[in-house]
C-alpha cells in the first residue's frame, strides 16, 4: 500500500453527509476508523449535502413507512446499527434536515462538529427525539457543554444558512447524488469512492493507489 509516500499536492478528501441520513449513522464507525488511518497531509473536508429542506409540515404516512423500511435493511446488513422505532410514535415527523445540518455548522465555530453529528444521531435513532426541532439541537449542544444561547442565536442566523447552501452546491459540483458520498480530489481530477459500511480496508486501499498515482485503482 505503501502508505509512507507523500500525499500528492492538492489532495483533498471530500466527507458528505448529512447527520440525519440512516445510512450516514450507519456509516460512522467505518469513518471514524477509515479517517484514523488517513495521512496527516491529506486534507480531509466534511461537507452537509442538505437532504431535505426545512419544513413544518407531518412527513406522509406513506414516507414513514418507507424509511422506517430503510432503517429496518440498514440493521440486517450493517452490523452493531440499532435503531429506536419508537421515534415514529413519539415524535411527529418531519421532513426537514436543514436545521440538523445547520447545527453542525454552528457546533463547528465551537471546535465540536463531530461531536454534535454524534448526539444529533444519538437523540434521532436511540433516544427518539427530533432533530428537526431547534429545541432538541439546542439541547444536544448543552449537552456537549457548548454555549446554548450563542448556539440558538447562530441556528437560524443568515450566515450559517449561506454556508449549509455553499457546501451543498460544492458537493452537487462534486457530484454527489446520495449521502454517505467520499469524493477524493487530486491535480488529476475527481475520484468518487465506494461506501463499504463494514469494513473501511477498500476504501484506504483506493485512496492511496490514487494518492500514489494509479488514477485507475478502482
Amino acid at each position: 500500500m505503501q502508505q509512507d509516500k507523500p500525499v500528492r499536492a492538492q489532495a483533498r478528501l471530500y466527507y458528505i453527509h448529512d447527520p440525519m441520513c440512516s445510512w450516514c449513522w450507519a456509516f460512522q464507525p467505518v469513518w471514524r476508523a477509515l479517517r484514523a488511518q488517513l495521512p496527516a497531509s491529506l486534507a480531509v473536508h466534511d461537507l452537509l449535502g442538505g437532504l431535505a429542506a426545512d419544513s413544518d409540515l407531518p412527513m406522509p404516512l406513506s414516507m414513514q413507512q418507507a424509511i422506517q423500511a430503510h432503517w429496518r435493511r440498514i440493521e440486517r446488513v450493517v452490523p452493531g446499527t440499532v435503531f429506536n422505532f419508537a421515534f415514529w410514535q413519539q415524535c411527529i415527523a418531519r421532513r426537514s434536515t436543514y436545521p440538523a445540518c445547520r447545527a453542525v455548522i454552528v457546533a463547528r465555530k465551537q471546535q465540536a462538529a463531530e461531536a454534535m453529528i454524534r448526539a444529533i444521531g444519538e437523540a434521532y435513532y436511540q433516544q427518539a427525539r427530533n432533530p428537526s426541532d431547534d429545541d432538541v439541537l439546542v439541547a444536544c449542544a448543552a449537552g456537549l457543554g457548548l454555549d446554548a444561547t450563542q448556539f440558538r442565536r447562530d441556528l437560524n442566523a443568515v450566515e450559517t444558512e449561506l454556508q449549509l447552501q455553499q457546501e451543498m452546491a460544492m458537493a452537487r459540483r462534486l457530484g454527489v447524488t446520495g449521502f454517505p458520498s467520499l469524493v477524493l480530489e487530486t491535480a488529476a481530477g475527481l475520484f468518487p469512492l465506494d461506501i463499504d459500511y463494514c469494513d473501511m480496508t477498500g476504501m484506504l486501499s483506493a485512496i492511496f493507489r490514487v494518492l500514489h498515482g494509479d488514477s485507475c485503482a478502482q
